[in-house]
C-alpha cells in the first residue's frame, strides 16, 4: 500500500486494513519515542481497539471491548479515559464532537486541527487534510492564533449511495 494515500480518504476507499492498522501503529510507537514517552499496554490497548475500523467508539464501547479481553476483574472507566486523554494529547486519536466519540488519527502526532466526513448511514469516518487551510489563514490574517479545530462534514458515502439505489 502506499502509504502516501492516507491523506485522501481511506476509509471510504478499498484498502488492506491490516496494512493500515499496522502503519498507523507504527507511527504512533515511532512518534511516542521520538517523544520520549510511554505508549502502555493500556494505552496501546485504546488505540489498538480503535483502529480495528474506521468508526467512531465511545469510551464506553472501548470499555466493553477491553473487558471482553479480559480473563480476570473488569476495568474501571477511568483507566479507559486516562489513556484516552494520553492519546488525544499525543495527537494519536481525535474526539469526534457531533459523536462523542473517538477515532484513531490517519496522521499521527497532528492534533491541533482535524477535518473529518463522516456517512450517517455507515457510520465510517474519512479524516482529512488541508480541508481548512482557507480558515487558518484568515484566522492568521486578522491575528487569531488558533488553538484547536475540528471540522465534521455528514453526508452520505458514495458504498451507501450505490446500496441505496
Amino acid at each position: 500500500m502506499n502509504h502516501a494515500r492516507t491523506k485522501t480518504c481511506i476509509a471510504f476507499e478499498i484498502h488492506d486494513h491490516r496494512d493500515c492498522q499496522h502503519h498507523q501503529l507504527s507511527a504512533a510507537r515511532k512518534l511516542c519515542a521520538q517523544r520520549n514517552i510511554r505508549l502502555t499496554s493500556r494505552r496501546l490497548q485504546v488505540l489498538e481497539i480503535l483502529l480495528q475500523s474506521h468508526q467512531p467508539m465511545g469510551a464506553y464501547e472501548i470499555l466493553a471491548c477491553l473487558n471482553l479481553a479480559q480473563n480476570k476483574q473488569a476495568i474501571a472507566p477511568p483507566i479507559v479515559y486516562r489513556a484516552l486523554e494520553f492519546l488525544l494529547a499525543e495527537g494519536l486519536v481525535h474526539r469526534l464532537e457531533s459523536k462523542k466519540a473517538f477515532i484513531s488519527c490517519v496522521h499521527p502526532g497532528h492534533q491541533s486541527t482535524a477535518q473529518f466526513l463522516i456517512c450517517r448511514d455507515c457510520e465510517k469516518v474519512a479524516e482529512l487534510e488541508n480541508l481548512d487551510s482557507a480558515l487558518l489563514s484568515e484566522a492568521d490574517n486578522v491575528g487569531f492564533a488558533v488553538d484547536h479545530s475540528v471540522v465534521e462534514i455528514t453526508g452520505i458515502c458514495a458504498d451507501c449511495r450505490r446500496n441505496v439505489t
